[in-house]
């Protein structure tokens, strides 16, 4: 028996999603692999196993749509049926100059595809026989190949198709069977949209391919993101998984929730930790918050609860750990090691540059003792080297650096306003206001004009590399408006401001939030 397989990512491992993975299922002009043809069963008996229909839900596309022209065999046998029925079964498959005419799409679904009248074939899986017709099969590229080609199989009336891929069961396999014989598409809910494109891209329907991709793309949310993800990474959708990765770094840290942090994966969450592009709310310490959480619920499926509950019970559950296995941290345990590479993607120097949040880290022990040795003693390191050498900062944009090593933070702009804040922690002596108007954005380094906590660099210039982004969501929680400065260097004197951002010319809907990454010295030649 033959064996008929979907399509498969190429090495099975996540990507970023600048890199391509897979052959796209999207273009025009793709390649397909060749799949092997069914293998034949034996000869049905009369009873046939009818399939109820499918229950779909609202039309996400009018009118009709392009087929690829058939050009199987005919129907078969002659018909029984009244003159009226031929003349519309003869509209159903009759093509005029090329182009089809409009499909009675009520009457082949119904007659023809549910009750399978004037059926000459025979397609048996996952325990159900479909009976069906040559002309509408051959509008999926694997049958009319199969018929084209002279398998053995088209000569039989009983096609048996085995089929290993798990997103693909009855239900899915029956509406896209039942595609062909409809001259539009009535889609089922967006949860069950993978499916339909496993099963599509199996029996290469390509029309019901990029309406799958059409429909994912409008409908990411909290409840579909990750199955979308997926579904693209393995079937080669790649804009909707670059569109479903982008959705996770907007909304992972803007807009929290409990069925998210559990639905995501180890290697989809080391990815959008490891992003410069993620939106982080408050700083790096918030990073380190959200995967405690995650990590909790992923340890912890049956959880029920909000996420004002989340911290508490997570702090709990660990602390009964630390009780238990108080010699070593959590990540070095049995249930934490597979949780190590997403952790590691946190930028530790930005969370021990302040107080509070090493003393979080250090009481949690979810962190083991040798990796933040290490981030002291180069933090240690740098440290000198700016004091002794009068470091300045970043001379040169070095975006590599700047994606992995700069300090990521955001903040919540509810209502329109002027505000002036800075993010905690050292960062050299810099003290670096942030400030908020509707005209404009501004940094100030603060010297001795204004209070200020802690030891302060008297440098008479210093250079910051910086990009700040300024965006806005919609009310069902899409990414409506986004401004960035990109990354850029800007050398301050003592008590100096300087506008990064003018607003004069956008109206401005709220809650904004405001991103930047920061980095406040060089690392070259500090040995990393």
């Amino acid at each position: 028996m033959g064996t008929l397989n979907s399509r498969e990512s190429g090495t099975g491992e996540l990507q970023q999603p600048e890199i391509q993975a897979g052959p796209s299922y999207v273009s025009g002009s793709r390649k397909r692999k060749q799949s092997t043809g069914p293998s034949l069963g034996p000869e049905s008996g009369t009873g046939e196993l009818q399939q109820p229909e499918i229950q779909a839900g609202p039309s996400y596309v009018s009118g009709s749509r392009k087929r690829k022209q058939s050009t199987g065999p005919s129907l078969g046998p002659e018909s029984e049926k009244s003159h009226n029925q031929e003349e519309d079964l003869q509209q159903v498959v009759c093509t005029s100059q090329g182009k089809k005419v409009k499909i009675k799409s009520e009457y082949a679904y119904q007659t023809l595809f549910l009750n399978g009248e004037t059926s000459d074939i025979k397609i048996r899986a996952l325990g159900k026989v479909w009976c069906l017709h040559k002309m509408f099969l051959c509008q999926s590229d694997y049958f009319a190949t199969m018929f084209r080609d002279s398998w053995k199989e088209c000569h039989k009336d009983i096609i048996d198709l085995e089929i290993n891929d798990q997103n693909i069961n009855v239900e899915s396999l029956h509406f896209v069977l039942g595609s062909l014989y409809r001259n539009e598409y009535i889609l089922i809910e967006p949860l069950q949209v993978p499916g339909v494109l496993a099963t599509a891209c199996l029996l290469q329907v390509e029309d019901l391919i990029q309406q799958c991709d059409k429909t994912m793309k409008e409908t990411i949310n909290v409840k579909t993101v990750c199955s979308f993800y997926v579904a693209a990474e393995t079937y080669g959708l790649q804009s909707v998984k670059t569109g479903c990765f982008e959705w996770l770094l907007h909304n992972l840290m803007t807009h929290p929730s409990v069925e998210l942090y559990k639905e995501l994966s180890t290697d989809l969450m080391n990815l959008v930790i490891s992003s410069s592009n993620l939106l982080v709310m408050q700083k790096e310490i918030d990073i380190y918050t959200t995967l405690k959480q995650w990590m909790f619920l992923r340890l912890n499926p049956g959880w029920k609860g909000t996420m004002k509950q989340l911290l508490v019970n997570a702090n709990n559950w660990f602390s009964r750990h630390r009780e238990h296995d108080g010699s070593i941290s959590f990540l070095e345990t049995k249930q934490g090691i597979v949780f190590q590479p997403v952790f590691k993607n946190l930028r530790f120097q930005h969370i021990i540059c302040d107080l509070a949040s090493t003393k979080v880290i250090e009481q949690d022990a979810l962190i083991p003792s040798e990796w933040l040795s290490c981030v002291y003693k180069r933090q240690w390191y740098t440290l000198l080297r700016a004091q002794q050498y009068t470091e300045i900062g970043p001379r040169d944009i070095n975006e590599t650096e700047l994606e992995e090593y700069s300090m990521r933070c955001g903040k919540r702009i509810v209502r329109d306003g002027t505000y002036a804040w800075k993010w905690s922690g050292y960062n050299f002596g810099i003290h670096l206001y942030v400030i908020f108007t509707s005209h404009y954005i501004i940094f100030k380094r603060n010297a001795l004009r204004w209070p200020y906590d802690g030891s302060i660099c008297l440098q008479l210039q210093r250079n910051i590399a910086f990009r700040l982004t300024l965006v806005y969501f919609d009310s069902s929680g899409k990414l409506s408006f986004r401004k960035t400065t990109g990354y850029k260097i800007l050398t301050f004197e003592k008590d100096e401001e300087q506008m990064v951002m003018k607003l004069d010319s956008i109206a401005l809907s709220f809650p904004l939030y405001i991103f930047c990454n920061f980095l406040f010295i060089s690392l070259e030649n500090t040995g990393n």
